[in-house]
């Protein structure tokens, strides 16, 4: 006899179609199990929410639609996994399905049972042992007198540990052994092996780390214990990756945001490096925080496993953790683990400011810092050069007429590339030549305003042409960013360059200031540091300290040569009390100060916020759906315990030809405002109607948004 399944398939929340769907199965289907069944015209993939249920009141059984198919030889998703995209899809204002399919992996969706079955075939006759495979054991290096605290603390944080440690101080040593001890928990009969997922901010990241664990964990799990994912592999491997989780053969799991809802069915550790990182904060789709959902998932987990007496443990690791997690541990909702101390004794880099009021007008490299890096060239030691701007110049004018190289479908400049002549814009991709002369008077006398990473690579190639090495050769000045990682491969041949000694100077963007572990580099130079010390955001200066933070890391991480490494930071405004702090590398300090700040100001962590983002034709319809959203508001329970500010444009108001406003919402009650945005979601859908809001494209809700 059939039975009535509720499934769950990857519709939008302005659909209306509710968070599931009813479908006839002749099979009862248990929940969590994956399934392909028809949606209008279309068949599509879908997971089973609810097991055998009753036919919804109000639908001719005869007009019901059936499963066509549960994908056979996948275990269904377990019921912490649902719970974990239930509390995800409610919080950050999605629909189910649409936080429930994007989880999956995209060629997951286009398989059916035939060709996953071919897969899972193929995956079983490449399955590597589970148990040791006979290898060597890597040597295991002592553990610092810091690190072996923090590892016997562990086993007795029953709360989320926030682990604050230097640069330096052997983190990743402690989330290695903390790994290891998870996995050496025995399952019990019949269930799927422990397992450990690890999180990175970047992509970047992603190699060195998974190297590390190889090294540390193939030896006695097997290859294939230890998997990635991330956006930059080919569907293909992302399928592999997580069947190869969800099957429980991979014992280890690393990966960036995406990665904290990977079916882990024997999940038991959870790590998040750097996690003030505002990666970690999706700005697309559901607008999710992975670092919180790592937390909350945690927390579903260990109640999951307390019957057994097990539970399922995260740690928030960084040398600046983000101001939430730190009035968290403050408040006593966190365990804070401390490790000031970098491994082998050695000391931070000391701060040298350099008064760009005393230096050569138009000056990029101040003379001080270009002597500094001459001498640490000659002795065989290598510099790093931070500018978070990439290209060779934010714009191209024309000092005649004015003009300047807008782009045509954004509100913004296009960037200007000297290697391949280029115009290009950072938001909507839209490119073009180096036109010859200005475009609106013709005057040939066009230049480039501002510096980026190109420029600065061009300038110090120049500058340190005579500097010899101490083998002969003449300096070497390499880039890193965006631009040149861009090809598959690319990353990891630059790290090596620098780690062998082929490059004396690396100048790149944020993505070379966190995570990696550079031996020989004694000086690191940020050039550029005031861009952020008067924003509009009311985080640019924690963002702005812990990247120079980490930045600074990045130098004298060899003991031997510590007590000689410096960081420069060029600065017109030597005064500020951000460097104060940063100068004794006190970030208890700095976060205390900012603390307060926000806390006088009502702001985060003291208060909640939220966006309703409004994409449109027109800034004026955007602004209408917007403003008639909040009226609609006025008679919705919580109107009175949060407030509705009045539209505005975007920073950037237009990208690729769409007109984008937003309206803050805020409240001292993160409860009532969850509540107030639950109410509101069904008004949004009728606000696309109003008169006046026609030419509205798309609407979205940003809970807890990072840029405001």
């Amino acid at each position: 006899m059939p039975t009535w399944s509720s499934v769950v398939v990857a519709t939008p929340a302005h659909s209306g179609l509710g968070p599931a769907l009813s479908y006839r199965s002749e099979l009862s289907l248990a929940p969590g199990t994956l399934v392909r069944v028809p949606l209008g015209t279309r068949e599509v993939l879908g997971v089973v929410w609810n097991g055998p249920d009753e036919p919804p009141p109000g639908l001719d059984p005869a007009q019901a639609k059936s499963v066509i198919g549960a994908l056979e030889g996948l275990p269904p998703l377990s019921a912490t996994w649902q719970q974990l995209v239930t509390f995800a899809a409610r919080y950050y204002q999605r629909s189910l399905g649409e936080v429930a399919l994007a989880a999956l992996p995209p060629q997951l969706r286009e398989l059916d049972a035939v060709q996953l079955a071919r897969r899972l075939k193929r995956r079983a006759g490449k399955a590597a042992p589970a148990g040791r495979d006979g290898s060597a054991a890597p040597a295991v290096p002592p553990s610092s007198e810091e690190q072996a605290a923090v590892l016997a603390a562990l086993p007795t944080a029953t709360e989320p540990v926030l682990l604050y440690g230097a640069t330096g101080s052997g983190k990743t040593e402690v989330y290695l052994r903390a790994t290891d001890d998870a996995l050496a928990q025995t399952a019990p009969e019949g269930e799927p092996p422990t397992q450990v997922l690890v999180m990175v901010p970047e992509i970047n990241l992603t190699p060195q780390l998974e190297a590390r664990f190889r090294e540390r964990f193939a030896p006695r799990y097997g290859e294939g214990a230890v998997v990635s994912m991330h956006s930059g592999m080919t569907p293909a491997q992302r399928l592999g990756s997580w069947l190869a989780a969800h099957s429980g053969q991979a014992r280890i799991v690393l990966g960036t945001r995406m990665a904290v809802f990977a079916s882990m069915p024997g999940l038991r550790l959870i790590v998040v490096d750097e996690e003030h990182d505002p990666s970690y904060k999706s700005q697309d789709g559901a607008r999710y925080s992975a670092r919180d959902l790592a937390v909350y998932r945690a927390k579903v987990e260990s109640e999951a496993l307390a019957p057994r007496g097990q539970r399922c443990q995260v740690i928030l690791g960084s040398a600046t953790p983000s101001l939430e997690s730190w009035h968290a541990a403050d408040q006593g909702r966190y365990r804070r683990l401390e490790m000031p101390a970098r491994i082998g004794g050695g000391a931070l880099p000391r701060l040298r400011l350099v008064d760009m009021n005393h230096q050569p007008k138009g000056a990029s490299i101040a003379p001080p810092l270009l002597a500094a890096m001459e001498a640490r060239i000659a002795r065989g030691e290598q510099c790093l050069v931070l500018l978070n701007r990439r290209g060779y110049a934010p714009v191209l004018s024309c000092d005649a007429c004015a003009w300047k190289s807008q782009c045509p479908h954004c509100s913004a400049f296009r960037v200007f590339h000297k290697l391949d002549r280029t115009l290009r814009c950072h938001h909507c991709g839209f490119s073009s030549r180096v036109p010859r002369s200005c475009p609106d008077c013709g005057n040939l006398d066009i230049a480039p305003v501002g510096r980026g990473t190109e420029q600065i690579e061009e300038q110090l190639a120049g500058l340190l042409s005579d500097v010899k090495r101490p083998d002969g050769q003449t300096a070497r000045v390499a880039r890193m960013d965006a631009d040149t990682t861009r090809l598959k491969g690319s990353l990891e041949q630059q790290l090596a360059a620098l780690h062998s000694g082929e490059v004396d100077v690396l100048v790149g963007t944020q993505m070379v200031a966190k995570g990696h572990d550079f031996r020989r580099i004694t000086l690191v130079a940020s050039i550029n540091a005031d861009a952020a010390l008067f924003a509009s955001d009311y985080r640019a200066p924690e963002r702005l300290f812990a990247l120079l933070m980490q930045a600074a890391g990045r130098a004298g991480r060899d003991a031997a040569q510590s007590g000689a490494s410096e960081m420069w930071v060029q600065t017109w405004h030597p005064e500020h009390a951000l460097f104060a702090s940063l100068r004794k590398y006190d970030f208890p300090g700095f976060a205390a100060t900012q603390l307060a700040e926000r806390e006088a100001a009502g702001m985060p962590p003291f208060g909640a916020q939220a966006l309703l983002r409004a994409d449109a034709r027109t800034q004026e319809a955007a602004q209408a759906f917007l403003n008639a959203a909040a009226e609609a508001a006025a008679s919705l329970p919580y109107r009175d315990e949060v407030t509705l500010y009045p539209a505005v444009p975007l920073t950037i108001q237009r990208v690729a030809n769409v007109e984008r406003a937003q309206l803050l919402v805020e409240s001292a009650s993160r409860a009532a405002l969850q509540r107030f945005l639950a109410a509101w979601q069904p008004l949004l859908l009728d606000g696309r109607s109003v008169p006046g809001a026609r030419g509205l494209l798309r609407f979205a809700v940003d809970v807890d948004p990072l840029v405001i």
